[in-house]
C-alpha cells in the first residue's frame, strides 16, 4: 500500500469505529477517533496537493496555515477539543462537530468513509 492508500484506510477505521463508539454513547472515544479520522483526511489532502505529509501536529498546522487556510481553522478549532478529551467529559454535540469536520474532508478528498 502507498501513503495515500494507508491514509484513506485509516481514516475509514477511524471513523467508523468513531461511528461504534459514538452508538454506544462513548463520546470521548469517539471524539478522539473522529478527530484522528480528520487528521488522516487532512493528512491525505495535503499529500495529493503537495506531494508530502506533516511528520508532526507542528508542522501540520504550519502547512495548513501557510498552504490551506480553510483546513487550518478547522484544526485550530478542533484542536484543543482533542486535547480536553483526555481530562474533560465530552458531549454529543461537540462529539458531532468533530465528525462532521471529518465528514466534510472525506468530501474534499472525494471519499466515501463508510
Amino acid at each position: 500500500m502507498n501513503k495515500e492508500q494507508i491514509l484513506e484506510k485509516t481514516a475509514k477505521e477511524y471513523f467508523n469505529s468513531g461511528n461504534d463508539e459514538f452508538n454506544k454513547e462513548r463520546y470521548n472515544s469517539s471524539l478522539v477517533l473522529y478527530f484522528k479520522a480528520l487528521v488522516a483526511l487532512i493528512d491525505l489532502y495535503i499529500l495529493k496537493n503537495t506531494g508530502n505529509t506533516p511528520s508532526s501536529h507542528t508542522d501540520r498546522f504550519k502547512i495548513t496555515k501557510d498552504k490551506f487556510k480553510e483546513l487550518y481553522f478547522i484544526l485550530d478549532k478542533d484542536f484543543p477539543f482533542y486535547q480536553d478529551s483526555y481530562v474533560q467529559v465530552m458531549s454529543k454535540d461537540l462529539t458531532e462537530v468533530i465528525k462532521n469536520d471529518a465528514e466534510f474532508m472525506a468530501k474534499k478528498n472525494k471519499i466515501e468513509l463508510q
